[in-house]
């Protein structure tokens, strides 16, 4: 399976993802958003996002993990942030780049950040749902 992450002249590059992901494989992966909980259902990260985004990322990656594939595979990331204002966008980076250093992402597929008004419960701040497509 093979995954090619691309910013198209045209388009501006961003620092956090690529506008494009051209996907070749035979399985697609849909995982349900995943918040910031631990194995046991406990928050980790109360009232910081970055800590959050991590724990999202971790989780996507034990859930890709489950399924046979690996962040390398994902197509698609869209995350949720409650009460979304552009002055998070540090925090959001800072827990993009804590996950992909701790799981060794490489090459960052197409992202929606969307803004909502709230999650599960209270203290969810963020939550993350990727599409992967599998060998």
């Amino acid at each position: 399976m093979t995954i090619n992450v691309i910013n198209p002249d045209g388009l501006p590059t961003v620092d956090l993802y690529h506008q494009v992901a051209v996907a070749s494989g035979s399985r697609l992966v849909f995982l349900a958003g995943q918040v910031s909980v631990d194995a046991d259902g406990a928050v980790v990260g109360a009232g910081d996002l970055a800590t959050q985004v991590e724990q999202c990322f971790r989780n996507v990656a034990t859930a890709l993990a489950a399924a046979g594939a690996t962040f390398a595979d994902v197509a698609k990331l869209t995350i949720y942030l409650v009460d979304w204002t552009p002055d998070k966008m540090a925090a959001l980076a800072d827990g993009i780049s804590r996950a992909s250093a701790a799981l060794g992402i490489t090459a960052a597929p197409p992202l929606t950040g969307i803004g909502v008004a709230a999650l599960a419960g209270p203290e969810l701040l963020v939550e993350v749902e990727a599409t992967a497509v599998a060998g």
